[in-house]
C-alpha cells in the first residue's frame, strides 16, 4: 500500500477535475477555514518551511501555524479540539481506516456532496472525492485505505481509488443510498438505503447484478459486515436485524420503541453499539442479546466504544460530547465545541483520539488522554515539583519567545476561560 503514502506526498502536486479527487493547495483556505478577521495583529512571523502567519497578543495563548496543514499545541490537563473545516453542509458520517506503517486515514460524508479524505491522526486534508450530484449520507474506507466507498442522495453508491482519487464504479440504486461497507478483503460491498433492500456487490465482477436481501419494512440507515463477513447487521427505523450471508436469510431481529440513530460494530468481542432516544445500548453481535445499556441526559445521535472497552463517547443533540465509563455508565467528562447537534462520532483505530461530525459543517478531533503528545498535539510538561500548568512550546526565535512569555504573564488569568480550538 505504498500508493497511499505516495498520495500524501503528491497531494500538493495534483490538480482538480470534474470527477475524482481534488488535491493540493487549491481550495486549501476553504479546507482549513479562515483566521479570525477581527484579530489585531501585532507582528508577522515567517516560519521556515511555509506560509506567513500573524500572531496576536489578544488571543488566549494558543498558536496556529501551518505547512500544507496546521500544527496545534495542547494545554496540559485541558481538552483542546482540532477543527477540520472545508465542508459546507452538515457532516453526517465518518469512518477510519485500519492502521498501516504510515498511519491511518479518515473519511467524512457530508450533505454538500463532497466527501473528504484526511490523515487520521492530524486531520490534515488529503483530497476531496468529486462526482456525486447529491448529498452524501455514508462513507467508508477499506482496511488498508486503498479504496473508499460513498452512499448518496443521487441514488448511487460509488467506489473510489483512495490513492489517486479516481472513481472506479458507480452503482445505481432505485432510491437514496444511506450506507456502504467493505468486506475485510474488499471483494464485496454492502449497501442499504431508502428502498429497504440490502445489496451485495461483487467488486471483482462490476457487470454482475448485485445480490439482494429483502425484509426491512422501512429505509435502512446502517448496514455492516460482521463475524468475519459471515453475517450482516442492518438497522432501519426501529429494528435491528442479523442476516446469514451464505443463505441470505434473517437470523434474528430486535425491535425498539424509538428510532435507532446509530450502530457501531466492534469485532473484538463481537459487540454491537446502538443508540436510540437517550439510550446507549450494547448487544452481542452474534445473537443480538442485550449486554447492558446507559441513559444519557440528552437525545443521542451516535456513540463509539473505545478499542480497549474502558469507556465510550457519545454525540448528542445538545451540541455536547460526553465520555462515559463502560463498566459503570458513569459520566466522566463532557465537552462543548460544536455549534450544532453532533451526528457522528468514532474512535480512531489506536484509541488515541475520537472524531465528531456535526450539523455545523465541521469535523473535530478530540484527544483521548489530554495533555499527551500525539499527532498535532504538543505538550510541554510542568517543571518537576512545581504546581504550574504546562505552557505550549514552539521553537521560535529567541526574541519572539521572550515576547510570548510576556504575553503569557499578562493573560494568565484568562487563558483557561474556554476550550481552546485550532482550525485544520
Amino acid at each position: 500500500m505504498g500508493g497511499t503514502a505516495k498520495t500524501c506526498a503528491a497531494a500538493c502536486q495534483s490538480s482538480s477535475s470534474a470527477t475524482g479527487m481534488q488535491f493540493g493547495f487549491e481550495g486549501m483556505e476553504e479546507s482549513h477555514g479562515n483566521l479570525d478577521k477581527d484579530w489585531q495583529c501585532s507582528e508577522t512571523m515567517a516560519f521556515p518551511s511555509l506560509i506567513k502567519l500573524k500572531i496576536t497578543a489578544a488571543q488566549k495563548l494558543w498558536l496556529l501555524y501551518a505547512t500544507c496543514d496546521c500544527y496545534h499545541f495542547d494545554w496540559a490537563r485541558r481538552q483542546t479540539l482540532l477543527t477540520c473545516s472545508g465542508h459546507t453542509r452538515p457532516v453526517v458520517d465518518l469512518a477510519f481506516s485500519g492502521i498501516m506503517p504510515y498511519g491511518y486515514f479518515l473519511i467524512s460524508a457530508c450533505k454538500d456532496g463532497k466527501p473528504m479524505l484526511r490523515q487520521g491522526d492530524t486531520g490534515d486534508w488529503i483530497g476531496t472525492f468529486l462526482g456525486h450530484k447529491g448529498g452524501v449520507w455514508g462513507a467508508t474506507l477499506n482496511k488498508d485505505a486503498t479504496k473508499a466507498a460513498t452512499a448518496a442522495a443521487d441514488f448511487t453508491a460509488k467506489v473510489w481509488d483512495a490513492v489517486t482519487g479516481d472513481e472506479l464504479m458507480t452503482l445505481a440504486h432505485k432510491h437514496i443510498v444511506k450506507t456502504v461497507d467493505f468486506t475485510q478483503e474488499s471483494n464485496y460491498l454492502l449497501t442499504g438505503g431508502q428502498d429497504k433492500l440490502l445489496r451485495i456487490y461483487d467488486l471483482n465482477k462490476p457487470e454482475a447484478e448485485p445480490k439482494e436481501i429483502s425484509g426491512h419494512t422501512s429505509g435502512i440507515k446502517k448496514a455492516l459486515w460482521c463475524s468475519e463477513n459471515k453475517q450482516i447487521l442492518s438497522a432501519d427505523d426501529k429494528t435491528v436485524r442479523l442476516w446469514d450471508h451464505a443463505t441470505m436469510t434473517e437470523v434474528k431481529s430486535v425491535n425498539f420503541n424509538m428510532s435507532v440513530s446509530s450502530m457501531e460494530y466492534i469485532p473484538e468481542g463481537e459487540v454491537l453499539v446502538l443508540t436510540y432516544g437517550q439510550t446507549i445500548a450494547f448487544h452481542s453481535a452474534v445473537s443480538l442479546e442485550p449486554i447492558k445499556s446507559f441513559e444519557a441526559p440528552a437525545t443521542i445521535n451516535s456513540a463509539s466504544l473505545h478499542p480497549e472497552k474502558e469507556f465510550l463517547v457519545a454525540g448528542e443533540e445538545d451540541f455536547k460530547l460526553y465520555k462515559y465509563d463502560y463498566n459503570s455508565g458513569e459520566e466522566l467528562e463532557s465537552y462543548n465545541g460544536h455549534f450544532g447537534p453532533i451526528h457522528c462520532v468514532r474512535f480512531s483505530p489506536d484509541g488515541e483520539l475520537y472524531a465528531s461530525g456535526s450539523e455545523d459543517g465541521t469535523l473535530r478531533l478530540w484527544q483521548t488522554v489530554k495533555g499527551k503528545t500525539y499527532g498535532l498535539w504538543k505538550c510541554v510538561l510542568p517543571e518537576e515539583d512545581s504546581g504550574e500548568l504546562a505552557k505550549p512550546k514552539v521553537d521560535f526565535q529567541e526574541t519572539a519567545e521572550e515576547e510570548l512569555e510576556e504575553i503569557a504573564s499578562q493573560n494568565s488569568d484568562s487563558i483557561y476561560s474556554s476550550t481552546p480550538e485550532v482550525k485544520a
